[in-house]
């Protein structure tokens, strides 16, 4: 019955953060900002994140996840408060920035303690049932916020997602115990400083197509609100076909299961960022809202693996005792992509059209899908027969030998 409750205060909690990310660009674009100022806007979610990411990762490890995630539910509550309250372009800019860190206080606890509740076999399904409630809450989130634009205008609509915050916070006041105290038995021991995680092969590997997959998932987040207002499609049209993305999400990852037991989890991650990568090609050709929507669909099968495989992957690699601290840095790469896809993509887009920016991105996911094919990476069952490292052992590829698995043909 635990998990079932994290995933379902996940979902209310991001449903709220998710939904922001469509009332924040339109209103924005209602006040007559450019698109650079909305890929500002945009890219603030991620500052914090990519400082702090890393620390909060290791306050998990020691502490325990409650507190960090109790804070960070509270402060996205207050974030999506501030833009009704002072209706205005700063109190956007100020609200990205506290809903960027406090999604990540949020974040990392709820992904560790998930990971921590049954054993490797458990673990990639576990993360697909958290990335299913993610999957949910992404794709009531755009919705709600566009059709309550439509109906109550672009600031009362932060009451709203607002609102979806009030019981999950009731709930961890009453249920203080909801995860446990140490999940991954982190101690006082020597620990070897984050380069040396980023310098394991393996799990570089896996936080830079991470962090490529999730920049197509920022781009679509991001520009279909300025692609759709250029068309002229209403919001929510805009936040319906935003949610799709996240529609077929749900629907990949219920299939999940099925699919480990065919692939790994690389092989399932590879596969679905070339889906996404065709995606992105297909939309530069598109104006229609219906054909969008079907093109949303696609790139949510793509992007949708990408969230629990990823995580499993950095889980089993990851040494024992510092799996939130890698969890940090998997987010602190994940973050510098939110920070750079969206100013840089709002320029390029200004600049040279809608095409380019669609291109790159798909130029981007096939080099993360080759990177991926090339790499020799274990899954859950494989590794799960292997005693984790010493923690005084050398971070490198030679701490944790896994069976080869078997090559993507």
């Amino acid at each position: 019955m635990t998990i079932y409750l994290i995933i379902l205060l996940s979902i209310l909690s991001q449903l709220g953060f998710s939904g922001s990310r469509v009332a924040v660009p339109l209103y924005a674009l209602e006040m007559g900002a450019s698109q650079f100022t909305v890929g500002t806007l945009v890219a603030l979610y991620a500052v914090f994140p990519v400082l702090t990411a890393i620390l909060i990762g290791r306050f998990v490890d020691r502490a325990g996840p409650m507190l960090p995630l109790s804070i960070g539910v509270v402060g996205m509550g207050l974030a999506l408060l501030l833009p009704p309250l002072f209706p205005g372009v700063t109190a956007l800019y100020v609200s990205c920035v506290l809903l960027g860190l406090s999604h990540q206080l949020f974040l990392i606890p709820i992904e560790v303690g998930v990971g921590a509740l049954d054993g490797p076999e458990k673990r990639a399904t576990n993360y697909a049932w958290l990335s299913m409630g993610w999957s949910i809450a992404n794709f009531l989130g755009p919705v709600t916020a566009g059709f309550s634009i439509d109906h109550i205008g672009h600031v009362k609509v932060f009451w709203v997602l607002a609102s979806f915050t009030v019981l999950p916070v009731v709930v961890l006041l009453l249920k203080p115990e909801l995860l446990p105290k140490t999940v991954t038995h982190a101690g006082k021991e020597k620990r070897g400083s984050v380069i040396e995680l980023w310098r394991m092969p393996k799990l570089r590997t896996i936080f830079i197509a991470g962090g490529i997959t999730s920049s197509a998932r920022d781009l679509a987040q991001f520009y279909f609100p300025i692609y759709g207002h250029s068309l002229g499609i209403s919001a929510s049209a805009i936040g319906t076909i935003l949610g799709l993305v996240s529609a077929a999400a749900f629907v990949i990852r219920a299939v999940i299961p099925f699919l480990l037991k065919r692939w790994t989890e690389a092989q399932v991650l590879t596969y679905s960022v070339f889906v996404a990568a065709f995606s992105f090609v297909l939309l530069p050709f598109v104006t229609n809202p219906y054909t969008l929507a079907a093109i949303a669909f696609l790139l949510g099968l793509g992007v949708g693996c990408a969230h629990p495989m990823s995580m499993s992957l950095v889980y089993v690699l990851t040494p024992h005792g510092r799996v939130a601290e890698s969890l940090g840095l998997h987010k602190t790469v994940n973050n510098i992509t939110h920070l750079v896809v969206p100013i840089l993509f709002g320029t390029v887009g200004t600049a040279f059209g809608f095409t380019t920016v669609f291109f790159t991105n798909a130029a981007l996911l096939v080099g993360g899908g080759v990177l991926m094919r090339n790499a020799r990476l274990p899954g859950s069952k494989q590794a799960g027969v292997v005693a984790p490292p010493k923690h005084n052992a050398p971070l490198d590829s030679a701490t944790q030998v896994e069976p080869e698995p078997k090559r993507i043909p």
